[in-house]
């Protein structure tokens, strides 16, 4: 028994049924479902791969916005630098730097001290 056979069999037992199993069985509806699923899925510019694609981009843009922050933050303290007077409390407060004659006492806060948990 053939497909066209079987087809009609189905249809004069139901024809709303028979028709549903005609379309599908048509070659270009079989065709275009079987492309629509591999263009989703299988290939090489899938739907998939475009999604994570679209992740990844959304992730590197909160990333530049970041970036360019800070890079705007280091140009206005290279600006500061720039002075020799900043440039001294820099060195003092960052780099604990101090003169031939000074005494330095670094004061730190109970609360700055990480406590060892045993």
């Amino acid at each position: 028994m053939g497909l066209k056979q079987f087809i009609h069999k189905i249809k004069t037992k139901n024809k709303v049924l028979g028709l549903i199993i005609a379309g599908l069985v048509s070659a270009y509806i079989v065709i275009s479902v079987v492309f629509i699923i591999w263009m989703l899925f299988f290939d090489a510019n899938s739907w998939l791969i475009h999604r994570e694609l679209n992740q990844e981009i959304n992730k590197l843009e909160g990333n530049k916005e970041y970036f360019e922050k800070e890079t705007s933050q280091d140009r206005e303290q290279i600006k500061k630098l720039k002075d020799s007077v900043e440039l001294e409390r820099f060195a003092r407060e960052e780099y604990f730097m101090k003169k031939d004659n000074e005494e330095i006492y670094i004061i730190e806060y109970e609360d700055s001290i990480p406590k060892d948990e045993e």
